[in-house]
């Protein structure tokens, strides 16, 4: 009403009041994000432990419009006598406001803590006590109970990202309301929405180029994004060596910077980190105080680990000797809890969940069959969970999966846990020697078209460093099918992995054979183009194996690039030393041949 008035007047305005309206508006807009963060979605657990909290912001900030509103000159100001009034009447009332917790809360609070202290004590609170809590925080479905976790757990990444310490309570918090997802709600009522979410989250990735992660200055793939006062995003070790330098304008748009203020990008932080896990690229490091939450075995409190271990225990239950339905439900909750944490993976391997989600594989209901592969593949992460997939016979219908699985997704989650089981040095063999194993991997490569099918390429790649196997994976066709994936992309971070294998490949002289007849000039004007230190290094290992196993047709090749050798000397400066090594012998295997060449003409 105030400006309302005063633009319909049009009124002069000094100094001293714009500074008054400006104060007024920035304790406006504070009061306006702590109502949007009081009503975000999955947030009702986490606003109601803070309301102490948050009831004292509201007082200061109400005290900082009494304070501000006071202190404006309202006599100088050309607005109506009920509109002065109706200030003196603001500035009143929010002097006195008063802001308490309302005594249902306080009755849930007590009960949340009483909840929390049970657990610690290793005893299991009445369910009566705890949809109390539920229903005074108006969670009454799984969906918003599982919003609830989510937003839990997206305060314990941004804390960690943030490097701030971890907060015992939030973990807690985790605990309690993943336990009543899936204890106290019995059905599914929004397991489709979650999928979708899941699935439009992978589409979103499939969308980007990794390209555009990389910072503008350094070009290398951003390890600390942080976004400057023109809206450019640059990685922080590149940006600080660049104002070092006297340069305080923008890299990108050439525009001066207003300030050297920078701020930490944790989106865009968190989309490089999905999508190097979603396509098996290795994650960059993120700092030393950065602690990662998702590879610890210690939990964030001990009320926490004990709600885990009961949940580990009620699912495994669930699993066994459960309805169709309650399985399927029991699997999915497993696939949601084993996400975030090492801890919880670690107990549910230990409950014994693994053998009955092997079952339920050869179940004839698509959703459950895909619910048990996506829990069996976040447990084959940890190492006591490859041991009891093997041992459980988990092994054969997995790969029947991959090889005849209806979807392809299935098919590239079956490839995944392949993938994590050819880590341990001892299964390679065992994999490697079944008979449809590497020829079902070679088909899901050739049938994805992308190099974005990496985990099937790592898992050739795990398989390739057993010597047996070598033979194996070059009668089964897999050189075509490599290099055809290596033109099917531009994006180098991606190409490295298929470079990995045929590099392993090309040290037996039968895959050098089979290399030198698919072409040596792939490989050459990879070299010439490719920005990668990495890709680099692993084609120089290939021709230098080609070079040695073949003999002088190969070497001839190479001979006839007048380029090869401008492409070669920076690897012998600045490569690593295997690289740099490599590199000089190839050198010398080619000056060796023009001499001999001159020598004969």
């Amino acid at each position: 009403m105030l400006f309302e008035e005063i633009d319909e007047r049009d009124s002069f305005l000094s100094d001293s009041i714009v500074d008054g309206f400006i104060n007024l508006h920035f304790a406006f807009q504070k009061l306006q994000f702590l109502l949007e963060d009081c009503t975000l979605e999955g947030a009702q657990l986490f606003i109601l432990i803070k309301s102490p909290f948050i009831a004292h912001q509201f007082r200061v900030l109400f005290r900082e419009v009494a304070s501000t509103l006071s202190v404006l000159p309202l006599d100088l100001i050309d607005v109506s006598v009920e509109i002065k009034e109706f200030v003196r009447l603001v500035t009143k009332h929010s002097e006195k406001a008063i802001f308490r917790i309302e005594p249902d809360d306080a009755m849930a609070i007590d009960r949340l803590f009483s909840v929390l202290d049970q657990f610690e004590a290793r005893i299991e609170p009445s369910s009566t006590l705890i949809k109390a809590i539920l229903d005074q925080l108006n969670v009454t479905t799984w969906y918003r109970c599982n919003m609830e976790v989510k937003f839990l757990n997206e305060q314990i990444v941004v804390r960690s990202l943030n490097c701030e310490k971890e907060d015992p309570l939030l973990s807690s918090l985790v605990g309690f309301i993943s336990y009543c997802r899936a204890v106290v709600f019995e059905k599914l009522d929004n397991e489709k929405a979650e999928q979708r979410e899941n699935n439009f989250s992978k589409e979103m990735l499939r969308c980007l180029n990794l390209n555009d992660f990389h910072c503008p200055i350094s070009l290398e793939l951003m390890t600390d994004p942080v976004t400057v006062s023109t809206g450019q995003t640059y990685d922080r070790s590149s940006l600080k060596k660049w104002l070092k330098r006297g340069k305080f304008i923008c890299p990108v748009t050439g525009v001066k910077l207003t300030n050297a203020e920078i701020v930490p990008n944790l989106t865009i932080k968190k989309i490089i980190q999905h999508f190097c896990t979603e396509y098996g690229i290795p994650v960059p490091k993120w700092g030393k105080r950065n602690r990662d939450i998702g590879k610890t075995s210690v939990p964030g409190s001990l009320a926490y680990a004990e709600m885990i271990k009961f949940l580990s225990k009620f699912l495994a239950q669930k699993l066994q000797f459960g309805t169709i339905d309650e399985k399927n439900k029991a699997a999915f909750e497993i696939l949601l809890l084993s996400k975030p944490s090492f801890f919880n993976r670690l107990l549910l391997v230990k409950a014994n969940t693994i053998p009955p989600l092997i079952d339920l594989l050869s179940s004839a209901d698509p959703s459950t069959q895909e619910n048990a592969i996506s829990a069996l593949l976040k447990l084959s992460k940890e190492r006591r969970g490859k041991k009891v997939i093997i041992s459980s016979g988990g092994l054969t219908p997995i790969l029947e999966l991959l090889k005849n699985g209806l979807k392809m997704e299935l098919r590239q989650i079956a490839a995944t846990i392949i993938f994590y089981l050819v880590s341990v040095e001892e299964y390679r063999k065992l994999i490697g020697g079944t008979p449809d194993a590497i020829p079902s991997l070679l088909e899901l490569i050739r049938e994805g078209k992308s190099c974005r099918n990496s985990h099937s390429v790592l898992a050739l790649f795990g398989l390739a460093l057993f010597p047996e196997n070598i033979r194996r994976i070059l009668e089964s066709g897999a050189i075509p099918v490599l290099i055809d994936l290596l033109t099917s992309t531009d994006e180098e971070d991606l190409v490295n992995v298929p470079l990995a294998v045929l590099a392993i490949l090309a040290m037996k002289a039968a895959g050098s054979v089979a290399l030198q007849a698919s072409g040596l000039q792939i490989f050459m004007s990879c070299l010439r183009s490719s920005t990668s230190q990495t890709g680099k290094e692993y084609i120089v290992s290939i021709l230098l194996s080609v070079c040695v196993n073949v003999g002088s047709e190969a070497i001839g090749v190479l001979a006839t690039d007048s380029m090869i050798m401008a492409s070669l000397y920076p690897l012998i400066r600045n490569g690593t030393s295997p690289a740099s090594k490599k590199a000089r012998s190839l050198v010398k295997i080619l000056h060796e041949f023009h001499e001999k060449k001159v020598g004969m003409g």
